[in-house]
C-alpha cells in the first residue's frame, strides 16, 4: 500500500532520465513510461487514467471471424489496399442502422486504426489545393493528431471550444476559414477529453460554412454512440449518432473498432467518404500522382505507399462485428455503459476529495458520463496538479497537451473496474489534498 506520497526528487530524477523538461508536455507514452518507472521503484501499482486501453474484452464475434479468416489460409494474401468487399459493405450498412447517412460501400476504406487513417486524411487534404494549406483543430482534442500536423510539416491552427458553443461557434469558425487557408476541420464527437458533444445545430453550423468554404470535416467517431444520455441503441430508429454528414458533402468519418468492439489490439477502423467526395476530382491530385479522384488516391498513393493495406484477417474481423450489429445479433452499446458507470463513480471520489470537472457543461446540460472526463484542482497548473497525483499514486495526460487552455488532467476510466482500485483511487486523492491542504 502506498501510504505516504512518493518524493518529488524521485520523481524530478525520473523526468531528467528520461528528458522530460516539461511535465505538463509529456505525451501519453512517456506518462505510461513514467508510471511504469515510479511502480518498479516503490513496488505499488499505480491508478492509470492516462492511456485509453479498452477495459472490456474484445468482442467474440470479431475473435472468432478473425480465426476463421486465418484457419483458411488468408494470412498468405495481401489484403486489397481498398479494403475487401465484404468489410465495406458492412461498414455501409452499419453508418445506416446507427446513423443514418447513406455512403456506398465503395467509399468506406480501411485502415490501420483511426490514426492511420488521419495521418493521411491530413496530408491529403494539405494538398487538395495549394491555397489551403492549414489544418484547424476544434480542441480540445487527441494529443496525436495535431502531433500528425507537425510531424508531416503542415501548418495548423485551434481553439479551445470551451467558450465557443451553441450561437459563438459560427462566428469563431468563420474567423479562420475566412481566411481561406483552412484544408480541413478536425474534431472527436463525443470529445476526447472532455466528453462535450456537439448537438445537431453545432454541427450544421460546421457543415454549412464547410460547403461554404469548401472545407473538408475530417470527424472522429471513435466513441461512436456513447453519449449514454441519450438511448442510441435501435438501429434503423431516431435518435441517432450525430454527425456533420446530414449538412455538408464535404465531410470523411473515421471509425474506429478499438472503443466500440474492444478491438484495439489489432489496429483496425474505417475512413468514410462521403460519395460526392470520394470521387470528386482534384488537378491537384492529378497533377502531382496522376490520380485525380480523392478516394482513389487516398487509397493508391498514400495508403498503398504507407502500408499496403490493412491486416486481411482483422478486416474479416471487423467486417463480422459491423454486420452483427447492423443486424441487431451484437448490443455493443450495452457493453460500454459500464464505462459510463466507472466514470460517475470516479467523479464522485475526486469531487469528494476537492477536485472539480474542468468540461462540466456541455451547453445547458451536465457533462456525460462516458469514456473520458476532465478534472482540476483549486487553481493548479497541469504541471502542478499532475506532479502531485503522479507521487500519490494516480497517472493521467494533462489537458494542456490536448490543445486545451483550461488547467487539469484528463481521466480515462478504461482501466478502473475493481472495489479495490476504486478504494485505492480515494485513498490517493485523499492523500493529494492533504500533500497540498495548504496551498
Amino acid at each position: 500500500m502506498l501510504n505516504k506520497p512518493i518524493e518529488k526528487s524521485v520523481l524530478d530524477g525520473i523526468l531528467k532520465e528520461m528528458d522530460i523538461s516539461d511535465i505538463s508536455n509529456a505525451t501519453i507514452r512517456q506518462c505510461v513510461a513514467i508510471a511504469n518507472k515510479l511502480e518498479a521503484l516503490c513496488g505499488e501499482e499505480f491508478i492509470h487514467l492516462e492511456i485509453g486501453v479498452p477495459g472490456i474484452p474484445a468482442c467474440p464475434v470479431g475473435v472468432e471471424a478473425q480465426k476463421r479468416a486465418l484457419d483458411n489460409n488468408i494470412a498468405h494474401e495481401y489484403p486489397p489496399v481498398g479494403g475487401i468487399p465484404v468489410l465495406k459493405k458492412s461498414a455501409s450498412k452499419f453508418l445506416k442502422a446507427y446513423a443514418d447517412i447513406d455512403i456506398d460501400a465503395e467509399c468506406i476504406v480501411p485502415t490501420v486504426g483511426s490514426m492511420q487513417g488521419s495521418f493521411n486524411l491530413i496530408l491529403e487534404c494539405s494538398q487538395l489545393d495549394p491555397k489551403k494549406d492549414t489544418i484547424l483543430f476544434i480542441n480540445p482534442g487527441f494529443p496525436p493528431n495535431m502531433g500528425q500536423a507537425k510531424v508531416l510539416g503542415i501548418r495548423s491552427e485551434s481553439f479551445d471550444i470551451y467558450n465557443y458553443r451553441a450561437d459563438k461557434l459560427r462566428p469563431k469558425l468563420e474567423e479562420y476559414l475566412s481566411t481561406g487557408r483552412i484544408a480541413a476541420i478536425l474534431y472527436s464527437n463525443p470529445n476526447n477529453p472532455a466528453w462535450i458533444c456537439l448537438n445537431e445545430d453545432e454541427l450544421k453550423t460546421i457543415g454549412e460554412l464547410a460547403t461554404k468554404y469548401d472545407t473538408i470535416v475530417l470527424e472522429d467517431l471513435a466513441y461512436f454512440c456513447m453519449d449514454f444520455r441519450t438511448d442510441l441503441s435501435k438501429r434503423g430508429e431516431a435518435p441517432f449518432q450525430p454527425t456533420v454528414a446530414r449538412y455538408t458533402d464535404n465531410y470523411i468519418i473515421m471509425l474506429s473498432a478499438s472503443k466500440i468492439f474492444s478491438y484495439a489490439g489489432e489496429r483496425i477502423a474505417v475512413v468514410a467518404f462521403s460519395n460526392k467526395l470520394f470521387r470528386r476530382e482534384y488537378p491537384e491530385l492529378r497533377r502531382r500522382y496522376k490520380i485525380g479522384r480523392m478516394g482513389d488516391n487516398y487509397i493508391l498513393t498514400y495508403l498503398y505507399v504507407a502500408s499496403s493495406g490493412v491486416s486481411h484477417s482483422a478486416q474479416y474481423a471487423y467486417a463480422a462485428l459491423l454486420e452483427g450489429a447492423a443486424e441487431g445479433k451484437i448490443d455493443f452499446i450495452s457493453e460500454m455503459v459500464k464505462y459510463g458507470k466507472r466514470a460517475h463513480k470516479s467523479k464522485e471520489i475526486f469531487e469528494k476529495n476537492g477536485f472539480h470537472i474542468v468540461y462540466d457543461k456541455d451547453l445547458d446540460k451536465k457533462v456525460g458520463d462516458g469514456f473520458f472526463y476532465t478534472i482540476g484542482y483549486k487553481n493548479f497548473s497541469c504541471s502542478e496538479l499532475i506532479t502531485g497525483l503522479l507521487r500519490c499514486g494516480i497517472t493521467a495526460i494533462t489537458l494542456n497537451t490536448t490543445g486545451s487552455l483550461q488547467n487539469g488532467i484528463r481521466a480515462c476510466v478504461s482501466r478502473l473496474s475493481t472495489d479495490e482500485q476504486f478504494e485505492a483511487l480515494d485513498k490517493r486523492l485523499a492523500m493529494f489534498a492533504a500533500l497540498y491542504e495548504n496551498a
